[in-house]
C-alpha cells in the first residue's frame, strides 16, 4: 500500500516528460486556473491540490474535472467526436487547434430562452433632486428580489435606487409594480437579457442617470451556477458593501480615501494576471478604447461586479463608449464575453488614475495623518491655463486655408491613426463656438472658475505692429459685465504652414525692427488697463513671452519693454517666459525674467518614451498605426512620471511655475505626421496632477500651477468638456483646487 502511495506521489510531482510538456503548455497559455481548480474540487487530497496542474494533466482531465470555469473536458468531447476518437487530451486539442477553429468547450447550464424586449430609451434631467448617493441593482433572478428588498429597507432613504429587471414577460411587469409600490421613489425599468449586469448598468450610466452623485453602488442578483458556493459568495459580496449597520460611516471613509477608486468586500480585489480565463484579449480591446491597454497586466479588478465607485470611475466607464450591439447574445456563457472583459477592464481605469480597489477591512483601517503612504497634497495658490483666441474666421486664414477656416475644421476631420486612438474628440457643453460671440467667453470663464482656474493666459498675436486674432479680446473690452479673468502671452513665433513654428513655409513672419518694444507695449495697454487683467501677486500686471530667445537682444529688449510700461503709467510688470525645449537664436539669462513657465510636452519626451516612431521602432505591436503614419507616439504616463523626478526638475530655470498638460495630440493639424501622447485621459491627468501637488508644486514659483491648455482643440490639449469625457478634466482639477478651501478651513480652525 505504502509503495503504491509513494509511486503515486512521485508521479504527481514528477510526471512523465509528455505530461510535463502538456502542463507547461497550459500554464503558458493561461488555460489553467489554480484557484478555481482547488475551490471546485475540494475533495481532492491536499497533495493533489498543492500540485494542481500536475494532477489535472495526470488524472484530473480523465476524471472530467474542469481546469477553469469556462472549459469542460466532457462537453468538449461531446461536441467534437473526432477529438474523442483521436485520444488527444481535450484541453490540449483546444489549445493547439480547436480554439483557432472556433470550437467550444464551455460547460452547459440549463437556461430557458427569455422573451425579447426593446432597449429602453432613457433620459434623465440633470437638475432633478438627488440624494448624495445612488445604488443600481440589476435583478436577473426574480426569486432573489425579497432578499434585496430587505437589504434596501435596512439602508434607509438616503440613497436613490435605480433598478433594472431582466424581461421575462408579464411576471416582470408584476415585479416592477411590486417594487414601485414598496419603493415609490425608485427608478425601475425592464431590459432585454443581454450583457448580464454590465449592459443594464451602462444603459443607465450613458443616459446620465448617475451623474452628480458623490458615489455609486452597483449590485446584482448573482447566483454563479458554475460555483458550488454561489449564494454564499453573493451574500459576502453584498454584505461587504451594503452592511446592515454602519454604511454611512464606511461611505465617509471611502470618500475621504484619496487613493480609493472602488470599494469591494474583503478578498474581492483580484490580480487580473491570476484570473484571465479567456478574457485577456477582450479586456485589452476594452482598455484600448481609452488608450490604456498598456496597463493590462498590472491591473487588479473588483471580482463579482459588486462595488461602490467614485465619479471619476463612472465617467471613465462612460468614456469606454460601449453600447448594446457590442454585447454577445446570451447563451449561458460563464466566461469570455464582453461583460466579463469590462468587469476586469475597470481595474485599469483605477490604475491609470493612480488609485486602488479598496477592500472593506482596509477601508476602515485607521489612517494617522502623515502615515497614509502618500505625501500630503498641496493646493496650487494660483492656476493659469493657456487660451487660444483662434476660433473665428480671419482674412489671413481664409487666404491660407480656405474661406471660413478655423481649427474646428481640423478637429472635425481628425482621423484615428491606430486601434483605440481617441480621435476625433469633439466639444460638448460649449459646442463648436465662434469667439466673436463674446458670451462664449463668459461661459468658458464660468466653467473654469468652477474648476479652480484663476486666469486665462491669452495668446497675443502681434507681428511688428500687425495684429491677428484680436477680435475676441477687443470685443471683451466692450463688454465689462462679462467676468473673464485674463493676462497676455506674446506668441512671438512666426506662423508656418506645418504648424510647429520651427520649419516649413513662413506665412506670417515675426520681425523685430528697431523700436518694436515700445510698439508692442502700446498694443498691450488697453488690456492691462482693464480691471479683469490679472495681477497674481496683487500689484503687478502679468505678461508672458513665448520665445524670448528669438528676440535680437533679449536683455536690452526686456529693459526697453519694462521702461515703456513704466512711462505709460502701468508701473512694474511681472514678466515671465516659457521654458521652451528648442534653443533659440540668442541665449537668455534665466534671471532676466521674474518667472518661467513649464509647458509640457516641451522638454519632457525622451527616446525611451516613444511607443512608435522612435529609435526602438514599433513598441505597440498589432495596435500600431497602419503603414503611412510618419508621426511619433509617446507614453503620456512615462513623461508624467519624468516630470516629477528631481533630475528633470533640477534642469528647469529658477522661479519656474510647475506645468501640466491634460493631453497632447496634434492629429487635427498634422494628420499622419502627428505627435501623440498615448494614454492621455482624465484618469491619467489626475495621477500626474496628484504627483505634482504631492511634491514639485512646493518648489513652484509662488506655489502656482500652469496648464497647457484650456482650449487647444487641434492639439487635443484642452480642459473644455468633450463628448467623450464630459467634464471629467474639470472635475479632476476641481478636486485638487478644492484643497485650498480645506486648507483655509484647517487654518481657521487652528487659529480659533
Amino acid at each position: 500500500m505504502w509503495r503504491r502511495r509513494i509511486g503515486k506521489a512521485l508521479r504527481l510531482m514528477f510526471p512523465p516528460r509528455p505530461l510535463r510538456r502538456y502542463a507547461r503548455l497550459i500554464a503558458k497559455r493561461g488555460a489553467f486556473d489554480v484557484r478555481f481548480y482547488r475551490r471546485e474540487h475540494k475533495d481532492l487530497h491536499w497533495s493533489c491540490r498543492l500540485w494542481a496542474r500536475h494532477h489535472y494533466v495526470t488524472w484530473g482531465e480523465k476524471m472530467g474535472l474542469r481546469p477553469r470555469a469556462d472549459f469542460a473536458p466532457e462537453e468538449y468531447l461531446r461536441l467534437n467526436p473526432d477529438v474523442a476518437g483521436s485520444g488527444i487530451p481535450p484541453l490540449m486539442h483546444y489549445l493547439t487547434s480547436g480554439q483557432g477553429e472556433g470550437r467550444s468547450g464551455q460547460p452547459r447550464y440549463a437556461t430557458r430562452p427569455l422573451p425579447s424586449c426593446p432597449l429602453p430609451r432613457l433620459r434623465f434631467d440633470p437638475g432633478r433632486p438627488k440624494a448624495r448617493f445612488a445604488l443600481h441593482a440589476h435583478i436577473y433572478y426574480p426569486d432573489l428580489w425579497p432578499e434585496f428588498a430587505t437589504r434596501f429597507d435596512e439602508i434607509g432613504d438616503g440613497i436613490d435606487l435605480y433598478i433594472t429587471l431582466t424581461w421575462r414577460g408579464e411576471e416582470t411587469r408584476w415585479l416592477a409594480d411590486e417594487i414601485t409600490e414598496r419603493f415609490p421613489r425608485a427608478f425601475v425599468t425592464p431590459v432585454p437579457n443581454r450583457g448580464r449586469d454590465i449592459l443594464p448598468f451602462l444603459l443607465l450610466a450613458n443616459a446620465g442617470a448617475f451623474d452628480g452623485y458623490d458615489a455609486l453602488c452597483k449590485i446584482h442578483t448573482k447566483k454563479s451556477p458554475h460555483r458550488d458556493d454561489g449564494d454564499q459568495w453573493r451574500r459576502h459580496l453584498i454584505d461587504g458593501v451594503l452592511p446592515a449597520t454602519g454604511l454611512q460611516e464606511r461611505l465617509q471613509h471611502f470618500l475621504a480615501d484619496d487613493a480609493a477608486a472602488f470599494w469591494v468586500a474583503d478578498g474581492q480585489a483580484y490580480a487580473a494576471r491570476d484570473w484571465w480565463g479567456i478574457n485577456r484579449d477582450k479586456t485589452a480591446a476594452v482598455l484600448r478604447r481609452v488608450e490604456l491597454d498598456p496597463l493590462l497586466d498590472a491591473l487588479r479588478f473588483p471580482a463579482g461586479s459588486i462595488y461602490w465607485m467614485k465619479p471619476l470611475m463612472l465617467g471613465m466607464i462612460k468614456a469606454l463608449d460601449l453600447d448594446a450591439p457590442m454585447f454577445e447574445p446570451e447563451k449561458g456563457q460563464v466566461d469570455g464575453t464582453l461583460a466579463h472583459a469590462v468587469e476586469r477592464a475597470i481595474g485599469g481605469l483605477a490604475l491609470a488614475a493612480g488609485q486602488e480597489i479598496r477592500e472593506t477591512a482596509a477601508l476602515m483601517r485607521p489612517r494617522r495623518a502623515g502615515h497614509s503612504g502618500a505625501p500630503a497634497l498641496r493646493a496650487p495658490s494660483f492656476v493659469s491655463a493657456f487660451y487660444l483666441p483662434q476660433f473665428h474666421p480671419i482674412a489671413e486664414n481664409d487666404a491660407w486655408w480656405g474661406p471660413g477656416f478655423t481649427e474646428w475644421r481640423g478637429v472635425v476631420d481628425a482621423a484615428s491613426a491606430f486601434p483605440g486612438h481617441l480621435q476625433p474628440l469633439r466639444p460638448a457643453d460649449l459646442g463648436y463656438y465662434d469667439l466673436r460671440a463674446t458670451e462664449v467667453m463668459g461661459d468658458q470663464a464660468a466653467l473654469a472658475r468652477g474648476a479652480g482656474i484663476d486666469a486665462f493666459c491669452v495668446y497675443h498675436y502681434w507681428f511688428g505692429g500687425r495684429r491677428v486674432l484680436e477680435q475676441p479680446l477687443d470685443r471683451l473690452l466692450a463688454r465689462p459685465e462679462i467676468d473673464f479673468p485674463f493676462y497676455l502671452c506674446w506668441a512671438n513665433e512666426s506662423w508656418r504652414r506645418n504648424w510647429d513654428g520651427l520649419s516649413g513655409e513662413v506665412l506670417l513672419d515675426q520681425s523685430y525692427a528697431p523700436g518694436f518694444e515700445a510698439a508692442l507695449v502700446a498694443s498691450t495697454l488697453p488690456y492691462m488697463r482693464d480691471p479683469r487683467y490679472q495681477r497674481p501677486d496683487g500689484r503687478r500686471p502679468r505678461f508672458v513671452i513665448y520665445r524670448p530667445e528669438d528676440m535680437p537682444a533679449p536683455e536690452q529688449n526686456i529693459a526697453r519693454m519694462r521702461r515703456a510700461w513704466a512711462e505709460a503709467g502701468i508701473g512694474p510688470v511681472e514678466l515671465g517666459a516659457v521654458s521652451f525645449h528648442v534653443a533659440g537664436k540668442n541665449a537668455v539669462d534665466p534671471t532676466l525674467f521674474d518667472f518661467w513657465v513649464e509647458m509640457p510636452p516641451h522638454g519632457l519626451v525622451k527616446g525611451e518614451d516613444f511607443l512608435f516612431g522612435g529609435s526602438a521602432g514599433n513598441r505597440m505591436g498589432a495596435a500600431a498605426p497602419a503603414p503611412g503614419f510618419a508621426g511619433l507616439i509617446y507614453d503620456y504616463r512615462a513623461i508624467a512620471a519624468r516630470s516629477l523626478t528631481p533630475q528633470y526638475r533640477d534642469r528647469l530655470p529658477p522661479n519656474t511655475i510647475a506645468g501640466i498638460m491634460p493631453s497632447w495630440d496634434n492629429t487635427a493639424r498634422r494628420g499622419p505626421r502627428a505627435h501623440i501622447a498615448h494614454g492621455a485621459t482624465p484618469a491619467s491627468f489626475r495621477n500626474w496632477l496628484r504627483g505634482l501637488c504631492g511634491g514639485p508644486l512646493s518648489q513652484s514659483y509662488r506655489g502656482e500651477l500652469f496648464i497647457n491648455a484650456w482650449n487647444e482643440w487641434a492639439e487635443k490639449a484642452m480642459l473644455e468638456p468633450s463628448t467623450r469625457f464630459g467634464r471629467l478634466y474639470l472635475d479632476v482639477l476641481s478636486e485638487t483646487t478644492a484643497l485650498r478651501e480645506q486648507h483655509h478651513d484647517d487654518r481657521t480652525s487652528a487659529h480659533g
